[in-house]
């Protein structure tokens, strides 16, 4: 009897925290909650948003996604691919946006929503990230873009004037006569990529045909190309360079941080992205960063450097869009709590305390940033952004990506006689199923 009283009794309990569960997981009854799937940066000010743009009718929780885009793509593809109600809006790498659109993953914005989403005030780079099929589909929250960092007093030693225009070859050729180094991702990850495709965009060519690049599988490889052959003589004399760091080959964002402010030698030039300001801005007498204020001085940045000479650069776009789940069951919540977390309002927050900068134009304009980032590097910032180059608007990026890593890693193997043509044979039969990655 005693046994039975206390079985009845777990039951009781056992039902009534499933049904707190089920509430709290947005289920029918109480007020919904919205979960939104977050990458891991920004994660203070991403919380104070979800905070903040919870409303009488729902409140918003972070869920945070593994650290590599790769990874945060897989996770998301698993969940949407079974038709999951529970992933309600989602921070999206925009390669993935193309993709995860075509699969029909995404919610689209609509009429008035859309022009809200998509008016003029967003930057070219960043508008262009998030529309399919003639569709808006996301919502640009941050824009990313590279500009190419360097110590003031090592390009003034080599006499190179970084007020113009720079190419490659003079960025490296400066770094080795001076004993510097020159900076940048090439491990067999996707930043390595991001290099690539913007060494051949700054060459006039692409990947992929861009008039073809939404027929899928039947889009044209066009990456072997004089653009394609240019691209790897910068990459191939960079790595047979003095300037040549050590770990080249397994280089990253942060990787290459480390070689601007050495306790030894001139320091470097960088391709990075624009977290580089705040990050160093911080580490102002510590480990990793200027010893002190006169040494962050001599922190120098402007536009991403020319394949080509006197062709104009295009400099990589990244960022994140804000997607909404096509299998929400509470869409309309979903694309309100999208417009808000992507508001001029929450991109000035982003920026101002995360080093994340705006795909809005009137937020590079407001007094909060003016305050937080010197104007010139605010101008190079939404000029990159708005001129910068995407990467192949694929629905088989992840396809296109893995296949141009396993043919121009590593980079001391590049050549421009051979890699773009292996890389094209290569995708070429990625693409229409006759090889596999």
């Amino acid at each position: 009897m005693a046994t039975t009283r206390r079985r009845t009794a777990v039951m009781v309990a056992s039902l009534a925290l499933g049904s707190s569960l089920l509430a709290a997981c947005g289920g029918s009854e109480g007020k919904p909650t919205l979960n939104w799937y977050i990458n891991p940066d920004g994660q203070d000010t991403l919380n104070q948003l979800a905070e903040d743009c919870s409303t009488d009718d729902y409140d918003i929780a972070i869920q945070l996604l593994p650290a590599s885009a790769t990874d945060q793509r897989t996770q998301l593809a698993r969940r949407l691919a079974a038709g999951d109600s529970s992933t309600d809006l989602m921070s999206l790498d925009p390669v993935f946006v193309p993709e995860f659109a075509n699969a029909e993953w995404l919610k689209p914005f609509e009429g008035d929503l859309a022009d809200e989403v998509l008016d003029d005030d967003v930057l070219k780079g960043a508008a262009e990230t998030v529309t399919w099929n003639d569709q808006v589909v996301a919502a640009p929250q941050w824009a990313n873009t590279q500009v190419v960092w360097f110590r003031k007093s090592l390009a003034e030693a080599a006499g190179l004037d970084m007020s113009q225009p720079v190419t490659w070859d003079q960025v490296i050729d400066a770094a080795s006569e001076e004993g510097g180094t020159v900076g940048v991702q090439a491990n067999r990850y996707e930043a390595y990529v991001v290099w690539i495709n913007s060494l051949i965009q700054g060459a006039g060519g692409n990947i992929l045909d861009p008039d073809t690049v939404e027929d899928g599988r039947d889009a044209k490889v066009t990456i072997d190309s004089a653009a394609g052959k240019d691209a790897a003589a910068v990459i191939q004399k960079l790595a047979d360079s003095p300037a040549a760091q050590p770990d080249l080959t397994t280089s990253n964002e942060g990787t290459s941080l480390g070689q601007m402010f050495p306790e030894n030698g001139p320091g470097e030039f960088m391709t990075n992205w624009t977290f580089v300001y705040k990050n160093y801005e911080g580490l102002i007498g510590k480990p990793g960063g200027p010893k002190d204020e006169q040494e962050f001085e001599d922190l120098g940045w402007a536009r991403y450097p020319q394949t080509v000479e006197g062709e104009e650069s295009r400099p990589p776009i990244g960022g994140i869009d804000i997607g909404v789940g096509a299998f929400s069951e509470h869409p309309d919540f979903a694309q309100e709590a999208a417009v808000c977390v992507t508001n001029a309002e929450a991109q000035s927050a982003l920026a101002v305390n995360e080093g994340l900068m705006p795909s809005r134009q009137s937020v590079y304009d407001s007094a909060e940033l003016k305050e937080a980032y010197p104007a010139d590097l605010l101008q190079l910032y939404s000029e990159s952004v708005d001129t910068g180059g995407p990467r192949p608007k694929s629905a088989f990026y992840s396809q296109v990506s893995s296949a141009i890593q396993s043919r121009w890693h590593s980079p001391r193997s590049v050549s421009p006689e051979s890699t773009p043509k292996q890389s094209a044979d290569f995708l070429t039969a990625i693409l229409r199923g006759e090889a596999l990655l």
